[in-house]
């Protein structure tokens, strides 16, 4: 059998890790090599083959068709490669990043029913809430709530909606007795992570916030959460935050969620090819759409 005629196999992975990564930065970060040694394989593969494969400025790098065309060849053939190593098995890990509320209320305990749907994928989730960074490699997607334009390089898929509401003790509600006036003047919860939210819910809500002798801060939203649960005083934040201790009379949301124009996101890198990462967006949507709504916003006298 003649042998076949192949470009540089180093410039050929140095190239899949670009198109799937979306970044020279993070190609480097994979390949243990700099993002230059990467951009000078990629272009002497596109010597070689007397084809643009990337096009565009140096920060805003795009495939071209052929580009896509060979990207879409070689990141199932490495696959293919690295599974029949000795030692590789089956198991794929997809890594994202997420709000750490929102993934201890939400995104866990849901998480059988994505494992179920694919056995022998593994999810690690980083927390963080600052704006997501796929430059640095390893992180495969991000939830975040969005009220950003996304930013470039980065494709940004909704599946929720966002509410945002009070919540307190029942308790402590029952000592005030469902007043909205008595319940503004209880002590006042705050996260560091989104310190303007009883702003946002006053603006949204068309309240006024009256002054109170007493703001609590929290460095988390899982521990302000806590705080109120408590009866430490009374805290705005999501719907989705704030859903299981409600369903489990830990909380109380007596004036229910007003919507906002804010919506949970799923981000990925625009360049990368990742079957588990779409998969795992298409099953977020479908979660959503099976999770209780909220309670709508209401006053009580």
């Amino acid at each position: 059998m003649p042998r076949r005629p192949l470009p540089s196999l180093t410039g050929l992975r140095a190239f899949e890790a670009f198109a799937r990564l979306g970044s020279m930065t993070a190609a480097g970060a994979e390949l243990c090599i700099t993002h230059g040694a990467v951009s000078r394989q990629a272009h002497a593969l596109e010597d070689q083959l007397g084809v643009k494969l990337v096009a565009g400025p140096r920060h805003e790098l795009r495939l071209t068709d052929a580009g896509r065309n060979l990207a879409g060849a070689l990141t199932p053939a490495l696959d293919m490669i690295a599974g029949g190593l000795p030692g590789a098995g089956p198991d794929a890990e997809l890594v994202i990043s997420c709000l750490g509320t929102f993934a201890m209320k939400w995104l866990i305990p849901r998480l059988p029913r994505f494992l179920e749907r694919q056995p022998g994928v593994r999810v690690r989730i980083v927390e963080s809430h600052a704006p997501a960074d796929f430059s640095q490699g390893g992180l495969h997607a991000a939830i975040r709530i969005e009220r950003d334009p996304t930013p470039q390089g980065v494709r940004a898929t909704p599946f929720m909606a966002h509410h945002h509401g009070p919540v307190l003790a029942p308790e402590l509600l029952a000592e005030v007795g469902g007043d909205l006036g008595r319940v503004l003047a209880l002590p006042r919860l705050h996260s560091e992570t989104f310190r303007a939210a009883w702003e946002a819910w006053a603006r949204h809500s068309g309240e006024t916030l009256p002054a109170v002798a007493t703001d609590r801060e929290f460095e988390h939203n899982s521990y302000m959460l806590e705080a109120a649960a408590a009866g430490l005083g009374v805290a705005v934040t999501a719907w989705a935050f704030a859903a299981p201790d409600i369903e489990r009379g830990r909380l109380a949301a007596p004036f229910g969620f007003a919507p906002v124009t804010d919506r949970y996101v799923f981000l990925r890198p625009r360049l990368a090819e990742n079957p588990i990462a779409e998969a795992f967006g298409a099953w977020l949507k479908d979660e959503a759409a099976r999770s209780p709504a909220p309670p709508p916003p209401r006053r009580l006298a």
